[in-house]
């Protein structure tokens, strides 16, 4: 019988042996003792939990395509007898749908924790590259996986947006046509959604791959927007942050659990029960609620607009071709954030005026999702042009200027003394100089 202490050594030398060969232990050693700043709040939480809640569609997605029949006339009854016949058919699909919707929550936290505290500037361009390719991916995949159950909203959604397309000058029809697989919406499109749906999110996770490869070269932002500059200013990411994000965990599973279990439905749309009909439009055709900014965008370009008449009527740009180029742009945009702000502050809590930017820009965003869940009428469409408006100054017009004209509070010396004297705000900094004008 061997002795506690010689099974020790044994497994030591197994961990040694496959160490040497495939260094997953190390890697595991490396997670473990990652420096991250000392100062990192509850809002850096949600990284992890949109990493959660992509293993969590992953794996349900892979249980759901072993029952689903991608065929348009038997998709809708395959998904209805997920719901009755197979066990815990209704919990998985429950999961799945509700959990797009918790996936997109988390990563729009994400993002926006980003906006205020300006993880997107140097070094950490190609870390916040990586996170618009993840948003534009995850965009993809739901709306894939939105047609699949082939109810009226599915369908009908699917021959909208994809005819959008058909606006682009040249290739519009090519693409269009491409993607239903012929000459409208149909059982082709269906399978090559389905195709698309199953292999994307596989792309996303290789892209987080990605994201965190970067993360730990640049290392973490933090609210300070200081770089830790010593042993002082970090701490292990274990057990430290691990044991904050079993917290958050356990906070977003309990709110993930109430939908679904008591408002599954509650952010679906009531006319994808009912089975998709060619021949029957919606009264009121609406994507998923995480689409709905970007569709108030495509929907506020319209003839009599001054700004397209202005901008877009000159070069003979059509209203549909117009609103496609600006939901696209809503999200490029992003892609050159790091050189529209160039204020040398990252963080908002030491820029007074590029604080309240932000909120009036949060603000327009659940407006538009707001206005983008109406009909195409007014007063709607009008305040649609305005919100829209709105958006894009907010990165062309005001980010670029704020950072020159700003005066930013002074900053800390290093994330240790202002974690120290209790706070990282202006008393933290009082002893600073203040920050030149970018």
């Amino acid at each position: 019988m061997s002795t506690p202490a010689a099974h020790g050594q044994s497994q030591n030398r197994t961990v040694k042996w496959i160490n040497d060969r495939l260094p997953i232990f190390t890697f595991a050693d490396h997670f473990q003792d990652y420096p991250a700043p000392r100062n990192l709040n509850y809002w850096w939480n949600f990284g992890s939990l949109a990493g959660l809640v992509l293993m969590i569609m992953i794996a349900t997605g892979i249980v759901l395509a072993m029952h689903y029949t991608p065929n348009s006339e038997l998709a809708f009854d395959s998904v209805e007898r997920i719901m009755r016949d197979v066990n815990y058919g209704w919990l998985l699909r429950y999961v799945h749908m509700n959990g797009a919707s918790m996936f997109f929550i988390v990563v729009y936290i994400h993002i926006f924790r980003g906006f205020y505290f300006g993880s997107y500037k140097s070094p950490r361009e190609v870390l916040w590259w990586l996170g618009v390719v993840i948003l534009l991916l995850m965009m993809a995949t739901a709306f894939m996986g939105y047609v699949l159950p082939w109810g009226q909203m599915s369908f009908w959604g699917a021959k909208v947006i994809t005819n959008l397309f058909s606006a682009i000058p040249l290739v519009g029809t090519t693409i269009t046509e491409w993607l239903w697989g012929g000459f409208t919406v149909g059982n082709p499109t269906l399978n090559r959604f389905f195709s698309l749906h199953y292999l994307l999110p596989f792309v996303i996770l290789g892209v987080v791959v990605l994201h965190i490869w970067a993360l730990h070269t640049v290392k973490s932002n933090n609210p300070l927007g200081v770089e830790m500059k010593g042993p002082q200013d970090s701490i292990p990411f274990h057990p430290y942050y691990t044991v904050k994000d079993y917290f958050g965990v356990g906070v977003f599973l309990l709110v993930f659990a109430a939908i679904v279990f008591f408002f599954p439905n509650f952010l679906g749309e009531p006319d994808n029960y009912i089975p998709a009909d060619p021949l029957k439009t919606p009264p009121h055709i609406v994507p998923e609620w995480y689409f709905l900014p970007y569709y108030a965008i495509l929907r506020s370009f319209t003839q009599d607009w001054w700004f397209f008449q202005i901008v877009f009527s000159w070069w003979g740009v059509s209203a549909k071709l117009a609103g496609v180029l600006a939901m696209f742009a809503s999200i490029l945009v992003l892609f050159v954030l790091p050189w529209l702000d160039t204020s040398k502050v990252r963080s908002g809590r030491f820029r007074p005026m590029f604080k309240w930017a932000i909120l009036v820009f949060l603000l327009d965003c659940l407006l538009l999702g707001y206005l983008g869940a109406k009909p195409a009428a007014e007063p709607w469409v009008s305040i649609s042009q305005w919100a829209t408006l709105y958006y894009f100054v907010h990165f062309l017009v005001i980010l670029p200027i704020l950072s020159r004209i700003e005066t930013p509070k002074p900053l800390p010396h290093s994330i240790a003394e202002a974690v120290l004297k209790g706070g990282g705000g202006a008393a933290a900094g009082a002893t600073a100089k203040p920050m030149e004008k970018a």
